[in-house]
């Protein structure tokens, strides 16, 4: 009995000491709870506005990346382009070089060809360049380009007609694309600086136009840095010239031998000019090595475009720029030149073009290579691109100073070298000229870094709140250096007083233009500029035949802009609304004949009825 009682208080003490059934999971459950809510909870050491400031530090520092990659890339090209083009005219132009190398190929023709194919085909760049951008994208098409470029090298390793006139033509085809894709590339990196370095503003959080006037620092100084880098590209191209020709070419005594005059009094580049410039033929291995290196540096370049350039325009404003319609896209750059902003600006936009390609080809030429010999050609190039990157610097000076400043001051420069160009008329063969022809280099490359600077920049400054506009300008712009560099093509034979003449008529005409420019933006006059589609994401066939087309301009429209696109965003709006609470009240009517009806069978469809209609409801909305 007593045993019983004993084994009974034992298991009543055990069920005491036990615990529940699930005790210690729900212990558990408690502790994981309290784990997650520490982890999800806000965090003593995380502070928000300090991680934000990190953020779009990072994202400044990406765009500073973006500016000199792509200065860096593009002075890689041209550094190749250039460096290249000058070694297989000065080797295809020798006499010799052609008889033992390729006695009955035609070398000259094939020249004549290519020459013709780089400066003729960019007169057609207008009509698919903003097309190629705006499907290929700002990034894209740089890189495409620069591989153009790279294409144009490696055609140099089978020299024929059927690979060097179809690299040259592809050239002649990317010239306009490549160079309106930087300049629009360095203007939206200045803009996104601004955004980066002002995230907190209530118009970039919105992404509203940007206040006119607040990237114009950031343009100045991104143009500028973009032009000390890549003038340095004059600089690099003369490398395959100095180290590899320069040991095999003539002396004065022998090229120069029946050149009468140089300077003013001549007609044509060098009259006289021996055919034979070469001492002896530099080895064909040797030849491969220089071109597998510059072939090697055009690879780089293209490397840089694609991994170190970041994109110009977020994913939903790229399919914005492309939403407008292609027929839009291939119209819009014609209706900008009713803008007479880029009408006046156009007189400059060719001189720039007429004055980079005469210092390179017709004052080195008829001046330099024959007053000094074409041993010391290398010198007066080197000399101009070392003068127009460190004189880019200048344009810096806009910060303080007017936009006009720049470009006055440069069409100064060369206002008074073009006067002293005019009378300047020399023997061949003086080597006591080196000192003045140099001054002269320096000069006129303050001219061009001044001018060149300053046209981009002032371009920029137009247009830096119209992002969705600026390849299209920017296009414009490099369209009539286009036209310039096919007049300068065909112009090759013509006296060098007539040449110079153009050369000053165009520049103060240009002078005369800007200053017309400026005095109606001073007057407040409004420009004429071509309206922007809204973007269209839906199909509906043609769409530069709807109703909201580009050929009405922004002020036939209405007074301003930004009234008129917030009244229509403020309509979209409500609209919206209109249409959400309208089907709120459809399905709260069919929940209340859902919940009235009697039978629970009814009840039951009526339910899976809701359920089905809300599934339908959330898809539309979504």
């Amino acid at each position: 009995m007593e045993a019983t009682v004993g084994e009974q208080l034992i298991e009543d003490g055990d069920q005491v000491v036990a615990p529940p059934n699930g005790g210690a999971g729900e212990l558990l459950d408690v502790g994981q709870e309290g784990e997650m809510e520490e982890f999800l909870g806000p965090q003593a050491q995380y502070n928000e506005e300090e991680e934000e400031r990190k953020y779009y530090r990072r994202k400044r520092l990406g765009v500073i990346k973006n500016v000199a990659a792509s200065s860096f890339g593009a002075m890689i090209v041209y550094s190749v382009y250039m460096g290249l083009l000058q070694m297989q005219l000065t080797l295809h132009y020798d006499m010799t070089y052609r008889e033992v190398k390729y006695s009955n190929l035609g070398l000259e023709d094939i020249d004549r060809k290519m020459l013709m194919g780089i400066n003729v085909t960019p007169i057609i760049g207008l009509l698919y360049t903003p097309v190629l951008i705006r499907f290929l994208g700002t990034k894209w098409m740089m890189f495409l380009a620069s591989g153009i470029y790279a294409l144009f090298v490696s055609t140099n390793y089978w020299e024929r007609y059927y690979t060097l006139v179809p690299s040259a033509v592809a050239i002649g085809v990317a010239i306009v694309p490549f160079w309106a894709s930087l300049g629009s590339y360095i203007t939206r990196m200045a803009q996104q600086y601004y955004e980066y370095a002002n995230y907190k503003e209530e118009h970039v959080q919105e992404q509203r136009k940007l206040p006119k006037g607040a990237c114009y620092s950031y343009i100045i100084t991104f143009q500028s840095i973009f032009f000390v880098i890549f003038n340095l590209s004059f600089v690099f191209a003369e490398f395959p010239m100095r180290l590899v020709l320069h040991e095999h070419l003539h002396d004065n005594s022998h090229v120069l031998c029946n050149v009468k005059t140089c300077g003013a009094a001549i007609k044509g580049i060098i009259p006289g000019f021996n055919s034979t410039v070469l001492r002896n033929l530099p080895r064909s291995m040797l030849l491969i090595e220089v071109e597998s290196i510059l072939m090697g540096f055009a690879f780089l370049a293209m490397i840089i475009f694609l991994l170190l350039c970041g994109p110009a325009y977020r994913p939903t404003e790229e399919i914005d720029l492309r939403s407008i319609g292609w027929g839009n896209i291939f119209q819009l750059p014609f209706k900008h030149l009713r803008d007479y902003r880029l009408r006046l600006l156009c007189p400059f936009f060719i001189y720039s073009g007429l004055e980079m390609l005469f210092i390179i080809s017709g004052f080195s030429l008829s001046y330099g290579v024959c007053i000094l010999g074409i041993k010391s050609l290398w010198l007066l190039i080197l000399v101009y691109g070392l003068s127009c990157s460190v004189f880019s610097l200048l344009s810096l000076s806009l910060l303080r100073f007017p936009r006009w400043v720049c470009l006055m001051g440069g069409a100064a420069v060369h206002g008074v070298l073009l006067v002293v160009l005019l009378i300047l008329t020399v023997k061949p063969n003086s080597p006591e000229y080196l000192g003045p022809l140099l001054v002269i280099v320096v000069l006129w490359g303050l001219g061009s870094a001044l001018n060149k600077t300053g046209v981009s920049t002032v371009v920029g400054l137009l247009y830096a709140e119209e992002k969705e506009r600026l390849d299209f300008v920017y296009t414009i712009y490099h369209w009539w250096q286009a036209i310039a560099i096919f007049v300068v093509y065909l112009w090759s034979q013509m006296p060098m007083r007539a040449k110079l003449s153009i050369l000053l008529a165009t520049l103060l005409l240009a002078c005369y233009c800007y200053w017309v420019m400026e005095r109606r933006v001073a007057q407040k006059v409004k420009p004429r500029m071509p309206r922007i589609p809204r973007p269209r994401h839906k199909v509906k066939g043609y769409r530069y035949l709807e109703e909201d087309n580009s050929d009405e301009s922004d002020s036939e429209g209405s007074e301003e802009d930004d009234d008129e696109d917030e009244e229509e965003r403020m309509e979209e709006d409500e609209r919206v609304v209109e249409e959400m609470v309208a089907g709120d009240r459809e399905e709260g009517g069919r929940d209340a004949r859902a919940e009235g009806a009697d039978s629970p069978r009814a009840q039951r469809s009526g339910a899976e009825g809701r359920g089905a209609h809300a599934e339908d409801d959330d898809g539309r909305e979504i």
